[in-house]
């Protein structure tokens, strides 16, 4: 039985969550481009509410990325600095595997193409299928245009009972793939982080704080400074 915190900030929306003896809090916010104010006084009021401490804690997981160049930075940040304080090591969380993920928790989906906005016109994509209570990748992920996603999915198998699509990039691109259900999940939340973690724990996928690196897929910075948007 091991005792998680998940951090993710590497969208407009900042959450936490906790996983302790097995039992799961989470918080949730659309930041408003303040997740630096947000997440600390976040973590604390869940740790005050299950009356745990930082000492119990057996590992910190983060989103390494894609997604706001900004929010990705200020949450590993975050992490390692907490990480550091107790000494324990780190678990790095792909944000489109996050989302796969909720698209499961939400929907029972078991292949999701996720997508997130990653402004000037284009997407950062991930598909996964869900096999063997894993979740396995049918591509790399990528920042790609929103108009050669059909292509790069052609070996996508789409099932109309259980393929979903999740992820900002589908509200701005709705007709990128053909044949998946909406999954209503836009947003990354750190609760569905913890599935993730355990598995990457289990295997021994740890990350020293000094090892930290991000996922942004590309080197410029694409996240305009819109509203709403970090």
């Amino acid at each position: 039985m091991m005792n998680i915190i998940a951090i993710d900030t590497s969208t407009e929306a900042c959450s936490v969550a906790l996983m302790f003896n097995n039992e799961i809090t989470h918080d949730f916010v659309i930041s408003q481009r303040d997740h630096t104010k947000q997440v600390l006084p976040m973590l604390d009021r869940l740790l005050k509410q299950s009356d745990y401490s930082m000492s119990q804690v057996d590992a910190i997981a983060f989103t390494k990325g894609p997604g706001s160049f900004t929010g990705v930075r200020i949450g590993i940040g975050i992490a390692q600095g907490l990480a550091l304080g107790i000494d324990k090591p780190m678990l790095a969380i792909s944000t489109l595997n996050v989302l796969a993920q909720g698209a499961y928790r939400l929907k029972g989906a078991t292949s999701v193409v996720s997508a997130i906005d990653a402004r000037m016109g284009d997407v950062y994509l991930g598909a996964y299928y869900y096999h063997h209570n894993q979740w396995q990748p049918i591509i790399d992920e990528q920042v790609i245009k929103p108009d050669n996603v059909s292509s790069q999915l052609t070996e996508f198998t789409v099932n109309n009972h259980s393929s979903y699509f999740a992820g900002t990039g589908w509200q701005t691109y709705p007709n990128m793939l053909s044949g998946l259900q909406d999954s209503q999940y836009l947003l990354p939340s750190a609760q569905d982080m913890l599935p993730l973690a355990v598995e990457k724990y289990a295997k021994g996928e740890v990350i020293a704080v000094e090892a930290v690196e991000a996922t942004y897929l590309r080197n410029e910075v694409t996240w305009k400074k819109l509203p709403g948007r970090q």
